[in-house]
Parts: C-alpha cells; structure tokens; sequence
C-alpha cells in the first residue's frame, strides 16, 4: 500500500503534452473527468477537420495539461474548489476580488508547470 503524498507533493510526474499521456493522467488522478476528456478531444477533433486548423487541438492540450497540473497536487485542486465555492457564495466585490486573484496564481503556476 502506498503512503499519500505531503501537501504540495504531486501524486504523479508531469506528463507530456499528449492526448495520450494526458488521458492516462486523467484517468490515474480524476477518473470522474474522463469522459469529459474524451467529449472535449472528440470536439476539438471535429473543429480541428472541419476548421483545417490545429488551434483547437492546441487548445485542448493546453486546457488540459493545466488541468493536470493543478489536479496532480491534491492540495490545489481542493484549494482552487475552496475558491471557486467563494467566488459564487460571495457577497461582496472585494471578496470575489481577492478569490479571483488567487484562482489566477494557481492557473498562472499550472500554466508554468505544463
């Protein structure tokens, strides 16, 4: 049996870019994401050809390598859902300010660690 992971620590090594590495990273560290994986790559497919363009693949990639990035440390992943839970119970403009603020550090860091 395996220990969990220290705060911070990342339950797995980042993968490459890859449809393929992406989804078995997916599948190991959010299974309940998969099949929303799977709808998204069938969608940007079916732009990409019907486009003649890569962008929308390019765009699946980069949304879900972030994805996996934030999603590997289980400890961002819970405190972007803390954030995200205050964003929409939020009263009060500086609050939402300040949630929105840290909601982009954490993106922002996952943007760099792809």
């Amino acid at each position: 049996m395996s220990t969990p992971p220290h705060e911070g620590e990342a339950l797995i090594p980042r993968p490459p870019l890859t449809t393929a590495a992406l989804r078995a990273a997916v599948a190991q560290i959010a299974p309940a994401y998969l099949g929303q994986f799977v709808d998204h790559l069938d969608l940007a497919t079916e732009q990409a050809a019907r486009q003649s363009t890569v962008a929308p693949l390019h765009a699946f990639l980069t949304q879900w390598g972030e994805f996996v990035a934030i999603h590997r440390r289980p400890a961002t992943a819970a405190r972007l859902r803390a954030l995200e839970q205050r964003v929409a119970a939020a009263t009060d403009r500086q609050a939402v300010t300040a949630a929105l603020a840290e909601i982009r550090e954490i993106t922002d860091a996952a943007r760099r660690d792809r």
